[in-house]
C-alpha cells in the first residue's frame, strides 16, 4: 500500500522511534485532518515489553478531552474483559488506529464518525511503530476500523473473530469493538462472546518471554 507523504503521518516520524519519542512527536501530526477539529492527539499507552498490544478504532469523546486510550465506557468493558480473562493490565499495551477524535457535532455533544479509509491510512505509520517498539506477543484487534488497518480490508470480524491468525512475528486476534458490546441488543450476550474471544487471545500468548 502507498501513501502520499503529505496525505500520512509518517513525515512526522522521529528518527529515534522508541515509545517516548513517538508520543512526542505525535502530539504535533497533522497527517490528516482529523487534528483540526480534535482536542488533542490520543497515543496509546502501556509498557515497552507487553505481551499484548490492543488496537481500537480510534479516540472517543472522554478520551478525546483527557488525552488517553480507553478511559471512557468502552474502556471500563475492556478492563473487566481483562480481568475476566486473566490478562493482567500490566501485560497490555493499548492504542488505536486513528489518534485522532472523528465526530459531527448534534448541539453541544460530539458524535462518533467512523474514520474515513484515507485518514486509517495516514494514521497507519503511528500504529506501525508502535508495533515494532513494543513487538507484542499476541495483537488483540478490536472491531473492523483495526482490523482493516492491521489485516486488510478484505478481512471480516464478522466471520473470523477468535482465530489467531499470524501477523508477522505474532498473532493477532480479532474481536469486536468493546463499545460495540454497550450499543448491542442484548449486552450479556454480546459481552460473552467478547470475553471468549480475550480468553483465546490470553491463550495464544507463550507462558514465557
Amino acid at each position: 500500500m502507498t501513501t502520499n507523504d503529505n496525505n500520512s503521518a509518517v513525515r512526522f516520524l522521529p528518527e529515534c522511534e522508541d515509545l517516548g519519542s513517538l508520543r512526542t512527536a505525535a502530539a504535533s501530526c497533522e497527517g490528516c485532518g482529523l487534528y483540526r477539529d480534535a482536542t488533542q492527539t490520543v497515543f496509546g499507552e502501556g509498557p515497552d515489553s507487553a505481551r499484548y498490544l490492543f488496537v481500537g478504532e480510534q479516540p472517543g469523546d472522554q478520551e478525546d478531552r483527557q488525552g488517553h486510550p480507553f478511559v471512557g465506557p468502552a474502556g471500563r468493558v475492556l478492563d473487566r474483559g481483562l480481568e475476566e480473562a486473566g490478562i493482567g493490565r500490566d501485560e497490555v499495551y493499548v492504542t488505536n488506529a486513528v489518534k485522532h477524535f472523528s465526530f459531527t457535532s448534534r448541539g453541544k455533544r460530539r458524535i462518533h464518525q467512523k474514520p474515513t479509509a484515507a485518514e486509517i491510512d495516514a494514521c497507519r505509520p503511528w500504529l506501525s511503530a508502535e508495533l515494532a517498539a513494543v513487538r507484542p506477543e499476541v495483537v488483540v484487534v478490536l472491531g473492523a476500523t483495526a482490523a482493516r488497518s492491521l489485516l486488510g480490508p478484505s478481512f471480516r470480524v464478522t466471520r473470523q473473530r477468535g482465530e489467531p491468525v499470524p501477523m508477522g512475528d505474532a498473532l493477532a486476534v480479532a474481536t469486536i469493538h468493546p463499545s460495540a458490546v454497550l450499543r448491542a441488543p442484548d449486552r450479556d450476550a454480546a459481552y460473552a462472546g467478547f470475553l471468549s474471544d480475550l480468553r483465546v487471545a490470553a491463550g495464544a500468548a507463550p507462558h514465557t518471554r
